[in-house]
């Protein structure tokens, strides 16, 4: 006989791995308790193996449940795919939280483009501080927070690891004894580590310029004030490194993706981070 796994029971698990406790799965699906612990033993029950460690303090996931949670996360994502190019139309608000240099780059046009595949669904992109988007997401206003790994307010559903690269104004010269550098202001996860290659290469460096925001960073790399470390995808032509053999290599960006729990299920936030996660 033929064993099918139900999406609905892959969801109930799904959520309650990702909310950590039954009561608050059952709460973000809007389901009493007893219901979504009946869901979890039936789709063990299907897969016969326990999938989930059970205590006082909440859920998590045993060996077997680790196996089936990205296999179930891929089944839900698939669904929510079928049924929009099945014509059934998105709708809805969803608030993105984005870094702000991902923000600045086709991050941005991908999500423009699925809007206007589906005009009745809202899409806002935010770029806060990291403890104001705690707060926006902690308050659910915002249902997907793509940043740094260590940024991102709740537990990361997938990572990914980004270059940076070196983007160098006119009239700047890489050889340049000290090296002006344009930075951004603290706190910055890639400040220190962009300092600390220039040390180990031995090299003297001194801050030109630095600035809270991208668009800051671009402008003084435009104006000649020196080099900066970017993700590639906002580094303009005219501010290609030809001699970066003489400058560091840069380490990787590791980002993260957080997802509210009280959105499994929401065929439009789905939409979404299946969206963010293909561009990144």
């Amino acid at each position: 006989m033929v064993r099918d796994l139900e999406t609905a029971l892959l969801r109930s698990f799904v959520t309650a791995v990702r909310a950590g406790s039954i009561s608050r799965g059952a709460t973000a699906l809007g389901q009493t308790q007893p219901a979504l612990s009946q869901q979890l033993r039936r789709l063990e029950s299907a897969v016969g193996r326990p999938l989930l460690h059970r205590s006082p303090s909440g859920v998590s996931p045993t060996r077997a449940g680790e196996e089936l949670l990205p296999y179930a996360e891929r089944i839900l994502s698939l669904c929510a795919q079928a049924l929009t190019e099945t014509g059934r139309a998105l709708t809805g608000h969803c608030r993105v939280g984005l870094l702000e240099d991902l923000a600045a780059s086709r991050l941005s046009q991908a999500l423009a483009d699925l809007a206007r595949l589906h005009p009745d669904a809202t899409l806002e992109v935010l770029s806060l501080s990291s403890a104001e988007m705690r707060k926006a997401y902690d308050a659910g206003r915002v249902q997907l927070v793509l940043d740094h790994v260590l940024d991102v307010p709740g537990p990361p559903r997938w990572t990914v690891r980004r270059p940076l690269t070196w983007a160098m104004g006119p009239g700047v010269e890489a050889a340049a004894d000290p090296l002006p550098v344009v930075l951004f202001s603290s706190p910055c996860f890639w400040r220190t580590s962009v300092l600390e290659a220039l040390e180990r290469a031995g090299l003297r460096w001194r801050v030109a310029f630095e600035s809270n925001s991208l668009a800051g960073v671009l402008a003084a790399v435009r104006a000649g004030l020196g080099v900066a470390a970017l993700m590639p995808a906002n580094v303009e032509p005219a501010m290609a490194c030809h001699d970066a053999g003489s400058l560091p290599a840069l380490p990787d960006v590791e980002l993260a993706l957080a997802r509210h729990p009280r959105t499994e299920g929401d065929l439009l936030v789905d939409a979404v981070e299946t969206a963010l996660r293909r561009m990144v």
